[in-house]
């Protein structure tokens, strides 16, 4: 099909188009967004369409795909269940007005306005002031709650219903289809001039009656275009409103509704169901990753499982390949993956939030190593996740670092022959890491305090970091050791190189801690808690001893935070090569560049 034959500008009457949406010719795809239906807005609808003013144009798409669809409109069905076509004409823009129209017109229901009558009445005794008139609307069109005047409770209803009973306001869709027993109404009314054929109420019955005749909408029809190009479009034609995902599209495109072949029932697919129900497996905060991290997920094992399957990467532009078979085909072991990598994240590394993962590729190399993984190796991919953590360089940033990625774990699975090459860490990234900074370092130091399963400095056989809170004090707080705002701090800033927003400078504790703590110096507070369990469990936050030892003395050196920080970054060097056991670890410290041009150090 050539681009020129892509686009083609129609139009058809007002009423033809509502008549053929309730013949279930158009069908609204569910990643429309949702209709917010306002009297108001309706009324100023039926205004612009009074005054022969442009809607603006219907998108149209056209096109083979049987999509997931909402099956009714304003309590109209506009699709049957098992409905079919040879081709099919999905609204992608002007589900609003369709809405508005189509219930002004045949009545219905709307979400979340329970007993409201959406159906429009017209009053023909309302003259329209001028060509810039803007206000005479609000009267014309009407719904039923405007006119019914209760027997007269309603005062400001009296006059209204009192019209309404001398039909001389009607529902606009008796113009419609009963034009000439509307018109019979006026004839015999009891007021005589209404005989009169130029009569202004009669000319305003037969300008609405010309209107809905006559009135004709715009529509532009896409048709030869693939279902990847549908989410760019609908997100420039809907600047202002939720814009349309990739997850929004697959799990239309795969829909496939209950049927029955041959006197059998055939079973419906609903992604977005099967995604919400596995939610709903535990109360792990990891089941809660996006819709996107569970589309990709099943991409990268599609991808390595099944042949033939056309989907190479996580790109949109593959991820629109994925159909519903590919889903059936890997879905009953990607749950038992993905809940084994949870899993291990929550159990084996202690991370009890997503928030901590340093890289969310992590989500699909690790769901790919459990995925039918009869015997997997703990320590190895304890390793392997440590490794690219806390690694002085991105090794899983992009996508030709995923599917390598894979492959490396891959060797593992099948058990191969493998080998990690050298890790390598600048103690000046560490010490630099910033408390603020939500980038892949900061989340793999954070991970890597969770991950020692620090205890409470208080009660020192809690842990901080638990599933369930029992009570508002026990959520953990993030802990500067040596306080932003504490007398040392504000006093010692010359003295010392290291900022104290560092995240070395940072503890897990409980809530009630670090409020007793507030901005205490370190000297005042550390002597609180200074006995033999706490002494024990300094281990669980990386906390040197010195700290402990100047508590005891009642004094430290103006640079104390800069020797704090060192020793620290020191302990989490030796923690990550006992975590990267067997594998070669290289120090190195960018900070210890000279002038004179000397090299940083570097030790193994």
């Amino acid at each position: 099909m050539n681009y020129t034959d892509r686009i083609k500008p129609e139009n058809k009457g007002l009423t033809t188009y509502l008549d053929e949406l309730l013949n279930k010719n158009y069908q609204i795809p569910t990643f429309q967004r949702e209709v917010v239906w306002e009297k108001e807005n309706v009324k100023k609808l039926w205004d612009s369409i009074y005054k022969f003013y442009p809607l603006g144009s219907i998108l149209i798409w056209k096109t083979d795909l049987q999509l997931q669809n909402h099956r009714q409109v304003g309590g109209h069905i506009i699709t049957d269940t098992n409905f079919s076509r040879t081709e099919y004409q999905y609204i992608l823009d002007g589900q609003q007005r369709t809405t508005s129209l189509l219930t002004s017109l045949y009545g219905g229901s709307i979400d979340g306005r329970e007993g409201f009558n959406p159906t429009l009445y017209v009053d023909l005794t309302i003259p329209i002031d001028g060509d810039t008139d803007d206000e005479s609307y609000k009267n014309r069109f009407l719904f039923w709650d405007e006119i019914e005047d209760r027997n007269g409770e309603i005062r400001q209803n009296i006059g209204k219903k009192k019209r309404y009973d001398e039909n001389l306001i009607v529902k606009l869709i008796d113009i419609k289809n009963n034009f000439g027993s509307v018109e019979r109404n006026l004839v015999d009314h009891s007021n005589q001039d209404y005989k009169d054929y130029d009569h202004p109420v009669r000319k305003e019955l037969r300008r609405i009656k010309a209107i809905l005749d006559n009135y004709r909408v715009s529509f532009i029809e896409v048709k030869g275009i693939q279902v990847s190009e549908v989410c760019q479009i609908f997100e420039r034609i809907n600047q202002a409103g939720k814009p349309l995902n990739i997850f929004d599209i697959v799990v239309a495109k795969t829909f496939r509704p209950l049927s029955q072949t041959n006197g059998t029932q055939q079973q419906g697919f609903y992604l977005r169901e099967l995604i919400d129900n596995f939610r709903t497996t535990n109360q792990s905060l990891f089941l809660q990753i996006s819709d996107l991290d569970y589309l990709q997920i099943l991409a990268v094992l599609i991808n390595r499982n099944i042949p033939d399957n056309g989907v190479r990467n996580i790109t949109d532009r593959y991820l629109n390949e994925i159909k519903t078979e590919h889903i059936l085909a890997v879905w009953d072991d990607a749950k038992k993956a993905i809940l084994k990598t949870f899993d291990f994240f929550e159990n084996h590394l202690h991370l009890k939030t997503p928030y901590l993962i340093p890289y969310r590729y992590f989500y699909f190399t690790i769901v790919a190593y459990f995925f039918r993984n009869n015997n997997p190796d703990y320590n190895f991919i304890k390793k392997y996740f440590w490794f690219n953590s806390m690694h002085n360089d991105d090794l899983l940033s992009n996508t030709t670092q995923l599917f390598q990625h894979i492959d490396f774990l891959d060797k593992e699975k099948n058990k191969e022959q493998y080998q990690f090459s050298r890790f390598l860490i600048d103690k000046e990234r560490l010490r630099s890491a910033s408390y603020s900074s939500k980038g892949r370092m900061s989340r793999a130091i954070l991970s890597l305090y969770a991950s020692l399963q620090p205890k409470d400095w208080e009660h020192c056989s809690r842990e901080v970091l638990v599933q369930n809170f029992f009570f508002s004090t026990d959520k953990p707080n993030l802990h500067h050791i040596f306080p932003t705002n504490s007398d040392y701090v504000l006093n010692n800033k010359h003295h010392n190189e290291i900022d104290s927003d560092s995240l070395m400078n940072i503890a897990y504790l409980t809530q009630i801690t670090n409020l007793d703590i507030t901005n205490r110096n370190p000297l005042e507070y550390i002597k609180d808690y200074d006995k033999p369990e706490f002494e024990a469990i300094m281990p669980s936050h990386l906390l040197p001893n010195q700290i402990l030892l100047w508590a005891r003395a009642a004094t430290m050196p103006d640079n104390a935070l800069d020797i704090f920080i060192e020793d620290r970054v020191n302990l989490m060097i030796e923690d990550l090569k006992q975590k990267l056991g067997g594998i070669t670890v290289e120090v190195t410290d960018t900070a210890q560049t000279v002038s004179a041009g000397q090299p940083a150090t570097a030790d193994t």
